[in-house]
């Protein structure tokens, strides 16, 4: 990957900031930063698939609860051999 330009001037002195308080060159303070929050993102988002999830899953056994007992998805009483509606 090339490299990277950036032109933000209060940016770039958070940067310098941030390398001060680590300790490190101000690639290393933004690699760090970059790959931290990279890990957050991450993390919430498959936080959030997973709640989705679990939430389509509860509607889901909420919703077979509903149908009565002995209904099938079976219809073939309402169809003729060829398929045709009775």
């Amino acid at each position: 990957m090339g490299q990277m330009n950036i032109k933000d001037p209060a940016l770039i002195a958070e940067a310098k900031a941030l390398a001060e308080l680590l300790g490190t060159s101000v690639t290393d303070a933004v690699r760090q930063a970059v790959t931290e929050r990279l890990a957050r993102e991450r993390a919430d988002r498959e936080t959030a698939r997973r709640r989705k999830f679990e939430a389509l899953m509860a509607i889901s056994e909420r919703a077979g609860k509903l149908v009565p007992p002995g209904v099938t998805s079976d219809h073939a009483d309402m169809y003729d051999e060829n398929g045709l509606p009775r």
